[in-house]
């Protein structure tokens, strides 16, 4: 894909970006790279790769789900400015 300078101030003009004619030159060439290695990266034969989660094959360790704190359910409710039928009232915020 070749863009031209037109291209490149059309595209700062869209981004709300100010840009000079010394920065739409060096902007066109960094672009026009960027467009050079999508091209490469394209003309790979990926027909044969199997998709993939990660890069790596990374298994993730799991402990077992298990409890490994006491039950302070009561001592959080008996601070709580106000509880009704185990739920923390709050004043109303909205109407």
């Amino acid at each position: 894909m070749t863009l031209s300078v037109s291209d490149v101030k059309r595209i700062a003009d869209l981004a709300y970006i100010e840009i000079n004619d010394n920065e739409v030159k060096e902007t066109l060439n960094q672009l026009s790279g960027i467009f050079d290695l999508i091209e490469t990266m394209q003309a790979v034969d990926t027909s044969t790769v199997e998709p993939m989660s990660h890069a790596q094959s990374v298994v993730q360790r799991l402990r077992e789900d298990e409890v490994t704190e006491a039950d302070q359910h009561g001592l959080y409710q008996s601070i709580a400015p106000q509880v009704e039928a185990d739920l923390y009232l709050v004043p109303q915020v909205i109407e």
